[in-house]
């Protein structure tokens, strides 16, 4: 009886030794798989200093790096975290908040300190930051058209392009753009309503997002992306957004010959509805002399948001070539 008793014992201590050894293991995977997931998606803030202020820099994933220049100009990068965030999966994706937007700073906002060369100077001192040579390039909207400035300026330090429904080359589309074109109505009427309060001094978020709750159908294909762009319509400088116009009519905004004279791989990509046109994509493709162009149906000016499979996967296509 005694045997009996210590071998059943030491059959129970075996048998915890050996669940604790697959508890352990368990957890061992566990933490494996999380630290995989982090560092396939390890996000990173910081800020940059530059002249008289700082520019706040958030970076996704690791790998080769690939410059995220949003829209605006006058806004924040909250819009293009998404973005961001896919590419990181496989770069190094780098995401900022332009001079003056954001949780970038500036000591004072006004023409001397919000410039062309300036927001350029800024790029350049965020690759300089990160020692990387060169970099891939991406622009969107307004980003495409600070991209293509970048272009003119350094296009030695710019590997690859994207140039996503970019606002061109040229101030054509201050010309050109008819945004109210796309909207009701009702829409034009509310958007005027909204319009003339925050122009009386109306500054609540109510007033803003109302605003841009009508604008937002000029900028997508289907109605159900509406409240998303209507709260990225909120996150916007009005005073950044003039002093950039206003510069760029002071410098005649033209990247004609930057273009002409680039070699290395573009990519144009561009929802076949954008309010831009096909017009500024095509002669951009004209140009680019090793340029691909890519449009999206049923998509107006958000591409990873309206059609992000065919977005992405020509995004990432492009990318693997380097």
């Amino acid at each position: 009886m005694i045997r009996m008793k210590n071998t059943t014992m030491h059959f129970h201590l075996l048998l915890t030794k050996e669940l604790n050894k697959l508890l352990n293991m368990r957890t061992l995977i566990i933490w494996f798989l999380l630290i995989t997931a982090y560092s396939t998606q390890a996000q990173t803030m910081l800020n940059i200093p530059i002249q008289n202020g700082n520019i706040h820099v958030t970076t996704y994933g690791g790998g080769e790096p690939i410059l995220i220049i949003n829209g605006g100009p006058g806004m924040n990068s909250n819009g293009f975290v998404s973005l961001a965030q896919e590419l990181g999966k496989t770069h190094l994706a780098i995401l900022y908040d332009q001079r003056g937007t954001g949780k970038s700073t500036i000591s004072e906002i006004n023409s001397e300190t919000m410039t062309m060369d300036l927001m350029v100077s800024d790029i350049e001192i965020i690759r300089q930051y990160f020692g990387f040579e060169n970099w891939i390039v991406l622009g969107h909207s307004f980003g495409g058209m600070l991209a293509s400035y970048y272009l003119k300026k350094q296009p030695e330090r710019i590997r690859g392009l994207i140039l996503s429904g970019s606002g061109g080359f040229d101030l054509n589309i201050t010309r050109n753009l008819n945004l109210l074109a796309r909207l009701s109505e009702t829409e034009r009427d509310s958007l005027n309503y909204w319009n003339q309060r925050i122009n009386q001094g109306d500054t609540t978020y109510l007033a803003s997002y109302n605003r841009g709750k009508y604008l937002a159908p000029a900028y997508v294909y289907d109605r159900k992306h509406v409240p998303v762009i209507a709260e990225r319509l909120t996150q916007g400088n009005s005073v950044v957004n003039s002093l950039i116009w206003q510069n760029m009519r002071a410098i005649e905004f033209n990247c004609r010959d930057g273009y002409r004279n680039f070699t290395n791989p573009v990519l144009i990509i561009q929802g076949k509805q954008d309010v831009m046109g096909n017009t500024i994509a095509r002669e951009a493709h004209k140009l680019l002399e090793n340029s691909e162009l890519v449009f999206l149906n049923e998509c107006v000016h958000y591409g990873w948001l309206e059609q992000p499979e065919g977005y992405f996967e020509a995004i990432h296509r492009f990318l693997s070539n380097f």
